[in-house]
């Protein structure tokens, strides 16, 4: 069944047009990945989804009652609540039911001292049954938003149990983000709107959402820059296209494997009709002026007139650069020896030795507040570290990348200006084709940075790195803010360097393509794996700890406090209990109780996975019919006359027949799920 329909949805914004004429439908086990170019209007759809934009046309129509989750990139939280009551509370309803309990329990005790009422015994009877209904509702809130449970979801995130009791107005944005982030996994809404959920998360709290939302049941969107994370997750795809919004079935290569092939089948119809134009074109020329063959003639000039050009895809512009070759360094690049850095009482890291040698390729990994970014900044002099010493070699060229760059932009800059000014010197041509492979053409480097979105502000950063990249690139997070296909060319690009690297990132595609070492920055120190991150995961692995998983769980361990493992010692001895022995005429009993339940469940099972099995009978022939029309509707000049339009009018009846026979077919579906549960 659908949770949300978009019917005819329009929106323009600035002139630009975003959507037109666009219908979907969100079903109840959708997992949409929303995938497009910066720009392109995945958020813009996010936000007419959640209802805080309004369209131009059409309309978005939620299903009654729908509960809907939205996180969008920039969250804005103020302070007053501690983080722990900020999640409990975050879940709709519960004060309702609390005040109708309340005014229940009010009900009844009038109701005691009204002994001498005609129907004093009923009113009783009802009033009691309602207190007891609500008390019901509210254990059963409980079961459902335990604080228990919001606990695991704060641990799995990487909060810390110190964090619960903080304000909110103490955490950082990307902690906020966090935390709106647990809010909503924590109320389990009926669709979840995520918009870059990975952005402020390390690989291990990436680890955790991802093995979260498999276990999700309900539906959700995704916008996500991480090809592995969006292929974890989702079984449809909606698609920003040059030529509009187009939905697919399957994960994101699935996705790639059905948009070639239509390609392919384009190029296929184009050249089949360009011959037959080709071939009436010559007939029309060569027995034009034959009597007996006026007929015939006549019938190919209407014919031509009649085709159309079959419209291929057009190439979306994608970023794509290659680094130039960078000033050979001599062996050892860097060197850093006791490195320590501490904030006041907080010891980040101590006495750590390292050596980057030529060529190295190396990610930094770790959980948040590790020290990750505060070792780069170290080694890019953007900080000064508490003790030791580090220093690069011979003939070594240092640039640096962080998200903060992108954000200290200068404003009044326009795009052109503020790329020329990371390279004095620069000739205009350079600075023009450094902007444009970064997407920005004889307009675009006119914008004004203050216009620009994130993922344009990132790309300027770049820009300013890739028209003067030196042979040592220290670069954090670079695919934040940028989309799917630009982080997958962002890492094409950067594997052409032919200088050293280090880098942090959340995003396993881009470091399993890039890195061949792998710092792990850990209690203060720092671990080399020599490898890539397979090979570090496996080495984890055979060591007896899995990267991932053994840091969410070590999390929540410490994180839940003796509270939790008062809870796990009970699972044990639950699961340990002994069951009472039972005689033998109990066990006959409990058997035949088993068989009737199954006999009587089969019973109404049999006729719904009958219906169940006509109605994929019915839907596979009716998608092999609208499969066939389609084919003929594509190729028209293979219709005789009139055929085209019977061929389009049973075309559009069978499409109706077929919604209907697959809301249907959902419902049956839905409903034998919802018995084996009951009984399971």
């Amino acid at each position: 069944m659908s949770l949300v329909v978009l019917e005819d949805l329009s929106l323009h914004l600035g002139g630009k047009r975003i959507v037109e004429d666009l219908s979907l439908r969100i079903a109840e086990q959708d997992r949409i990945g929303l995938i497009g170019p910066n720009g392109s209007g995945k958020s813009t759809l996010l936000r007419l989804i959640s209802g805080e934009q309004m369209p131009d046309g059409g309309q978005v129509r939620p299903r009654k009652g729908v509960r809907i989750g939205y996180l969008p990139q920039d969250v804005a939280l103020e302070g007053g609540r501690t983080l722990r009551v900020f999640i409990i509370e975050s879940v709709p309803g519960r004060a309702t039911i609390e005040d109708e309990l309340a005014e229940a329990e009010k009900t009844l005790e009038a109701l005691t001292d009204q002994t001498d009422l005609p129907d004093y015994e009923d009113r009783m009877m009802e009033a009691a049954g309602r207190v007891g209904e609500l008390h019901e509702r509210i254990a059963d809130f409980e079961r459902l938003y335990s604080e228990h449970e919001a606990l695991k979801i704060l641990a799995g995130l990487g909060f810390k149990d110190e964090d619960h009791e903080r304000d909110l107005g103490e955490f950082s944005g990307g902690w906020k983000m966090r935390a709106v982030l647990a809010s909503l996994l924590f109320q389990r809404p009926d669709l979840l709107l995520l918009d870059e959920p990975t952005n402020h998360l390390d690989m291990p709290s990436v680890a955790w959402l991802s093995d979260f939302l498999k276990s999700y049941d309900r539906a959700f969107v995704l916008i996500s820059h991480d090809r592995e994370f969006l292929n974890e997750q989702i079984n449809r795809v909606v698609s920003f296209e040059v030529e509009g919004v187009r939905q697919y079935t399957g994960d994101l290569d699935r996705y790639a494997r059905q948009r070639e092939e239509e390609r392919v089948l384009l190029e296929n119809r184009a050249k089949n009709l360009q011959r037959e134009k080709e071939q009436m074109e010559r007939f029309i020329k060569r027995f034009r002026a034959k009597a007996t063959k006026a007929k015939q003639v006549q019938s190919r000039v209407k014919k031509l007139e009649k085709m159309d050009d079959v419209e291929l895809y057009q190439e979306r512009a994608v970023m794509s650069f290659r680094f130039p070759p960078s000033e050979r360094a001599g062996k050892t690049v860097l060197e850093a020896n006791g490195l320590s850095k501490s904030y006041g009482d907080h010891e980040v890291f101590h006495d750590v030795d390292l050596r980057v040698d030529r060529g190295d390729r190396i990610a930094l990994l770790g959980v948040n507040g590790a020290g990750k970014t505060t070792l780069l900044r170290i080694l890019a002099s953007e900080i000064e570290a508490s003790a030791g010493e580090y220093a690069y070699g011979h003939k070594t060229k240092v640039s640096y990348y962080a998200q903060h760059h992108a954000e200290a932009l200068n404003e009044k800059q326009d795009v052109y200006q503020a790329v020329a000014s990371a390279a004095e010197g620069a000739p205009h041509q350079q600075v023009r084709a450094v902007c444009g492979a970064m997407l920005f053409g004889d307009r675009e480097i006119e914008k004004k940075i203050g216009v620009l979105s994130g993922g344009e502000r990132a790309r300027v950063a770049l820009a300013q790195i890739l028209i003067d990249p030196g042979n040592v690139l220290l670069m954090d997070e670079p695919t934040n803010h940028l989309d799917l296909e630009s982080s997958e060319r962002l890492a094409d690009a950067l594997d052409t360097f032919d200088g050293t690297l280090l880098f942090v990132s959340h995003n396993r595609a881009f470091i399993r393509k890039l890195a061949k070492t792998i710092w792990f920055v850990e209690d203060g120190k720092v671990v080399v794996y020599p490898g890539s991150l397979d090979d570090y995961m496996a080495k984890c692995r055979l060591e007896g700890l899995d990267p991932a998983a053994a840091a969410v769980q070590d999390a929540a361990a410490a994180n839940l406090g003796s509270g939790g493992a008062d809870t796990k010692k009970e699972t044990a001895a639950e699961a340990k209990a002994p069951e009472p022995k039972r005689s033998r005429a109990e066990e006959k009993a409990r058997k035949r109780e088993e068989a009737e339940r199954r006999r009587k469940l089969n019973a109404k099972l049999k006729p719904l996975k009958k219906r169940a099995a006509e109605l994929e009978k019915r839907i596979a022939k009716l998608e092999k019919a609208q499969g066939e029309r389609e084919a003929k509707l594509a190729n028209p000049a293979e219709l005789g006359d009139g055929e085209q339009a019977k061929v389009s009018a049973d075309y559009g009846r069978a499409q109706v027949e077929l919604e209907v026979a697959m809301e249907t077919w959902a419902e049956v579906q839905e409903e034998i799920e919802g018995l084996e549960a009951s009984a399971s």
